[in-house]
């Protein structure tokens, strides 16, 4: 992978690789009553074909700060975030604001832009002419450590 470091937000660059993958057992774990091992059968998943639907406009950035934990995105998280999607209301995505990287659920209202934190400790901001903003990619799934 490539990085790049802008601001909040750490970027990188794909490399997507053929006739990869881990080994998927296609057994649906249970988290509750365990079930017999004998039930499984196992097969290749490649994690890139999951995740990547658009190679050349996907990237990978991690989360800096807490303002997303209301959505799930937490500190060092890593997102995915496809470039070609369009930018419709509600969508989590990552926005170019006024010289800073930030990621922010859209919302779309009469006209108005919104971005949306999922933390009442972060303000709603409200994108006006004078702001430098280009919603610069849709969050599409997010990676986490456990």
């Amino acid at each position: 992978m490539i990085k790049h470091k802008s601001g909040s937000l750490t970027f990188y660059t794909p490399e997507v690789f053929d006739n990869t993958g881990a080994h998927f057992v296609d057994v649906g774990i249970s988290a509750g009553f365990p079930s017999p091992a004998e039930d499984f059968k196992e097969q290749r998943l490649s994690l890139d074909k999951e995740l990547i639907k658009n190679k050349e406009a996907t990237f990978f950035a991690k989360v800096s700060g807490q303002s997303m934990i209301g959505a799930g995105l937490d500190d060092n998280d890593l997102l995915v975030i496809d470039r070609s999607l369009e930018p419709e209301n509600n969508k989590i995505a990552v926005c170019f604001l006024d010289g800073e990287f930030t990621v922010k659920r859209l919302r779309v209202s009469n006209g108005e832009v919104w971005l949306q934190p999922e933390n009442p400790d972060y303000p709603i901001i409200n994108i006006t002419e004078e702001n430098d903003f280009l919603i610069w990619g849709i969050v599409t799934n997010v990676i986490k450590k456990v």
